[in-house]
């Protein structure tokens, strides 16, 4: 069965996309673009346990914008959230992790336009019977009976800070997500702040053990990052909206986050 948040996702990303600016000319061979990833952000782009292939919608992603733009994308693995000053340095030609757009980081580094909406949520054990809503959790943590986890350097820590009124104390950041949600599942902290896109990724390779909170907590647009000034940034823009155009967007969001199970 289909999840509503997952078709609100997809509608946002296609309207939103609809709405980027960008030129008819997207071609050329721009020849080799090197895009960050940090493979363990699933189902954006992470290690494929059965083939150890990187897979994941940022390469398929990549795949069809240089099919638009005329390039070849070099996937190089980097680490969160080093890899956002190393793009603002030049390292990489763009970077693509799921990265949500905001003024502060705009400072370091170039953003497409938004080619998806995300909201942020509160995940839990499956079997968690003390905690029903948002309010609940924040309530425990702030008492000192619960913690969250979430990964170092994201707007979703950001965003835990908030709501504990900038209190870290319950809050555990870690390097990857895929550990904050192993530590969920073992029990040593009590819910992860996470994307909701990446947590029905984690959720559907977990299905036994975790699932997401209804409650919304934030709204997020998500794009590529470039070093400042790069040509690339228009170039595309424009390959997102012919992919919009002509359905492979539609098809990459519905494959990653409406089909996907992990």
């Amino acid at each position: 069965m289909k999840r509503l948040t997952k078709l609100v996702v997809l509608v946002a990303a296609v309207a939103i996309v609809a709405a980027a600016c960008g030129s008819d000319d997207s071609g050329g061979d721009l020849g080799e673009v090197s895009v960050a990833v940090e493979n363990a952000y699933l189902p954006f782009n992470f290690i494929d346990e059965a083939s150890g292939d990187a897979i994941g919608f940022d390469y398929d992603i990549w795949a069809e914008l240089c099919d638009v733009m005329g390039c070849t994308p070099v996937f190089v693995e980097a680490g969160w959230p080093a890899v956002i000053e190393e793009t603002g340095q030049g390292l990489y030609d763009t970077a693509a992790d799921g990265i949500t757009i905001t003024e502060d980081r705009k400072e370091v580094v170039d953003f497409s336009e938004p080619y998806m909406i995300t909201v942020q949520k509160y995940m839990v054990r499956l079997n968690e019977d003390r905690i029903g809503t948002a309010a609940e959790l924040e309530a425990g943590v702030k008492a000192g009976d619960y913690r969250i986890g979430t990964q170092v350097g994201t707007t979703n820590y950001e965003t835990a800070l908030a709501r504990m009124g900038d209190d870290d104390s319950g809050i555990d950041a870690f390097d990857q997500f895929g550990v904050a949600v192993q530590e969920l599942i073992a029990g040593d902290v009590d819910a992860v702040i996470i994307d909701d896109v990446a947590g029905q990724g984690y959720q559907g390779a977990n299905a036994g053990d975790i699932r997401l909170l209804p409650d919304v907590l934030s709204s997020d647009p998500l794009g590529f990052i470039f070093p400042q000034g790069s040509e690339l940034v228009a170039t595309t823009n424009a390959a997102i909206v012919e992919l919009r155009d002509n359905g492979k967007l539609e098809e990459l969001i519905t494959k990653w986050f409406i089909d996907f199970e992990g």
